[in-house]
């Protein structure tokens, strides 16, 4: 008796065969010269049964290296030997993303706007639809992110670690740090959450950067959660996570801070993402522009350093250095 396919996978106005994968614009807005403007998707719907599961990056539209990563990763898959369906949408906040600007137009972060309304603002319109056509059709979701401007952060997975399934998924992942984070109002992850999907947020890497290491340990990561969902399988040398020290399992943390700059000043930073260091440790310094030292920069608390600011000039009150103490130590 033949196999009977699964249905076939239904987004916007299109459905996509089981065993194939398409490409799906779905329509956001008009540019005021007339052009359209729409959300780009793609469906990789598996021939064989399985989870439904959405990838995003570049919520934030100066926040590209996710753009990648998803590239990378779909180039490693295929619907034929998919187990499941990958919903894929590489840039979310599509007109940021034209313009290399953390926001929309209207200056609203889309990551605040969630789970929108199709009355609201355009931040509000785009979340509406993300939620709708994505989320609404998926049990679990991988949110791609990077430093904000001039910051820079270690690879790290931010969600709820009191989630029985989401914290497997998390230290399936295999980034070096995974982060008990708190919900944001608005964001994509408090509405998904709510509407019953199991998220992870991956932050990795600086804005407007492709950089090697952020995207390597992203695509890992998305493959190991997909084959600890059972959606495909991975080759040996894949199992093992990419988490610091060479450990296969992340490193867990559930407390963190920014160490700001008491003065005014140019930074000179003396430590590096993954560091580990000790409550009082001296991190750096302020100077003027002469290079007298102003001011001396230490650890409030011990950890590892999974943030940090690019920018050499810096005001009181500006964040430096994001220490995350790991729970043994805590």
């Amino acid at each position: 008796m033949a196999r009977r396919l699964r249905e076939s996978f239904a987004i916007g106005n299109v459905r996509v065969r089981a065993g194939s994968a398409k490409e799906v614009e779905l329509p956001i807005s008009r540019l005021v010269t007339g052009g359209d403007v729409s959300l780009p998707v793609r469906v990789l719907h598996g021939r064989e049964p399985g989870p439904v599961v959405w990838v995003n990056a570049a919520i934030h539209g100066d926040e590209v290296g996710g753009v990648e990563v998803i590239r990378q990763a779909l180039a490693s898959l295929s619907p034929k030997t998919l187990r499941g369906t990958l919903v894929a949408v590489p840039v979310v906040n599509v007109l940021g993303f034209m313009t290399g600007d953390r926001y929309l137009p209207d200056r609203r972060d889309l990551n605040r706007s969630f789970p929108g309304s199709s009355r609201g603002s355009l931040a509000s319109r785009i979340a509406k639809l993300f939620m709708t056509e994505v989320v609404s059709k998926c049990e679990v979701g991988i949110d791609l992110h990077t430093a904000s401007d001039r910051r820079t952060n270690l690879p790290q997975i931010r969600a709820d670690l009191d989630d029985p399934r989401t914290r497997e998924l998390a230290e399936a992942f295999g980034a070096p740090v995974m982060l008990h984070a708190r919900i944001r109002d608005g964001s994509l992850r408090q509405a998904a959450r709510e509407a019953g999907a199991c998220v992870l947020l991956y932050e990795a890497g600086e804005a407007l950067r492709f950089e090697h290491e952020p995207i390597a340990v992203g695509v890992a990561g998305v493959r190991r959660v997909l084959a600890a969902l059972d959606m495909i399988d991975l080759d040996p040398g894949e199992l093992n996570g990419t988490a610091a020290d060479g450990q296969s399992t992340p490193v867990e943390t559930r407390a963190s801070s920014w160490v700001r700059a008491r003065g005014t000043g140019i930074l000179h930073l003396d430590v590096e993402l993954g560091e580990t260091v000790a409550d009082g440790q001296r991190l750096g310094g302020l100077t003027d522009t002469f290079g007298r030292r102003v001011r001396l920069v230490h650890a409030d608390r011990p950890g590892i350093v999974i943030g940090m600011s690019r920018a050499p000039i810096v005001n009181a009150g500006d964040a430096l250095v994001h220490i995350a103490t790991p729970v043994e130590v805590g």
